[in-house]
């Protein structure tokens, strides 16, 4: 499957798969506080929103840590705590004790992405990106093939045994990591860099980096109340909300189906743009095929439709900041970008609770396909933005960099 991508891009990204096989656990989270603990649908989508909330701190210190500690350290480090967070999940004998355990689970959850990403993103060409981004998102869903039927099963029997599982994979991809990557070697920093500080040591003076992390809240948005509602809206409809688990290994099935398409057909070629546009326009399909389905047949095609789509944004979004990226700072970069999962994961649990509560399932699913609908308009026409003005970035940075040389020289002749 990763047969072209440099050995330790292969390592991690059949970690990730194995870690994979545990991780639908978040989509029951709201489901186990309000049956397992007796909460009530608001109080649970408040205990979700404060792990959201947690989330972004977690990916900010991932990207930190990436760069002064050391990428594997900070992998292996995250998925410990993700996993200890999940066993007191678990075990929590009240809601109160399960709200810390979700908090803290979302201090961990996003520790290992920006280390992750960064390493795909430095190790591959950067034509060859996209790709690498999209065999990361396609490793995931085989993991998540296995995942839909574990979750189906084991969520049948106890959901709190899902968040075991999903321990158990988190440790065991720890392992894998821990003893296959290269041992971390962090330069030291030296005290007067080499090239201009302003627009590459702090990814929060980019503007292209900031438009594109607003887009990608939107997108991120999309996808976690996928992931967050599917469970309820098929309690809400008479399903059980374990039946989510086959849903979700149907979409898995489709990205694996889907991976040779978009990585050698005219897809692989597409500029950034158009691919935006078809992947958002699948994403909108399969949102109203839900507002529409109540069985879990006719369920199937428009999760194939949104998972496609999913995967179209998803290779290029990661692909598209790690092109604006310094080579110096693409974890950074990337954390930042980042940012825009833990604010969809803080607001998505709010907003599908509240739309369900208040008119059911149908309302939830249009207004994400209405989202889906605005953004196939305009994510072309940002793309190009982003573009131009990472260019003028770039073209800034050139001339500082040249006029700080000239005054270096010009210092030394004095």
């Amino acid at each position: 499957m990763a047969s072209g991508m440099p050995t330790e891009v292969r390592v991690l990204i059949w970690a990730r798969a194995v870690n994979q096989l545990g991780g639908f656990s978040l989509a029951f989270l709201t489901v186990l506080l309000a049956d397992s603990f007796g909460a009530g649908l608001a109080i649970a989508g408040v205990v979700s929103a404060a792990f959201g909330l947690a989330t972004i701190p977690s990916r900010l210190a991932g990207g930190r840590l990436a760069d002064g500690w050391g990428r594997r350290r900070t992998i292996v480090a995250g998925l410990i705590g993700c996993s200890v967070a999940q066993l007191g999940l678990a075990a929590a004998p009240n809601l109160a004790l399960a709200a810390v355990s979700a908090v803290l689970l979302g201090l961990a959850f996003e520790l290992f992405e920006p280390p992750s990403q960064s390493l795909i993103a430095d190790s591959v060409v950067p034509a060859d990106r996209a790709s690498a981004f999209g065999l990361l998102t396609t490793a995931l869903a085989v993991g998540s093939l296995g995942a839909g039927v574990i979750a189906d099963v084991v969520g049948r029997w106890s959901l709190r045994w899902l968040f075991v599982a999903d321990a158990a994979t988190g440790i065991a991809c720890a392992v894998m990591v821990l003893f296959t990557l290269a041992p971390d070697s962090v330069a030291k920093r030296p005290s007067e860099p080499d090239v201009p500080r302003d627009g590459i040591v702090s990814p929060w003076r980019d503007r292209a980096l900031l438009i594109a992390t607003v887009s990608g809240t939107v997108f991120a948005l999309i996808a976690m109340m996928f992931l967050v509602a599917l469970p309820l809206s098929l309690s809400a409809v008479g399903l059980r909300p374990s039946d989510a688990g086959l849903l979700m290994a149907a979409s898995t099935a489709t990205l694996v189906l889907a991976r040779p398409i978009t990585r050698t057909g005219p897809l692989a070629t597409m500029p950034h743009g158009p691919i935006f546009a078809i992947g958002y326009v699948l994403m909108g399909i399969g949102m109203l095929g839900y507002a529409a389905a109540h069985t879990l047949p006719t369920l199937v095609v428009p999760t194939a439709a949104y998972s496609l789509g999913n995967l179209l944004v998803m290779g290029r979004s990661f692909a598209v900041v790690s092109e604006l990226a310094p080579p110096a700072a693409s974890a950074r970069y990337l954390a930042v970008y980042g940012l825009s999962w833990g604010v969809a994961t803080l607001i998505a649990p709010l907003v599908a609770t509240w739309l369900i509560d208040a008119s059911g399932p149908g309302l939830l699913w249009t207004f994400t396909a209405g989202l889906s609908g605005v953004m196939a308009a305009g994510q072309p026409w940002l793309v190009r933005w982003i573009g131009r003005i990472g260019r003028e970035r770039v073209d800034l940075d050139v001339i500082r960099s040249t006029n700080l040389v000239a005054e270096r020289y010009d210092a030394v002749s004095i």
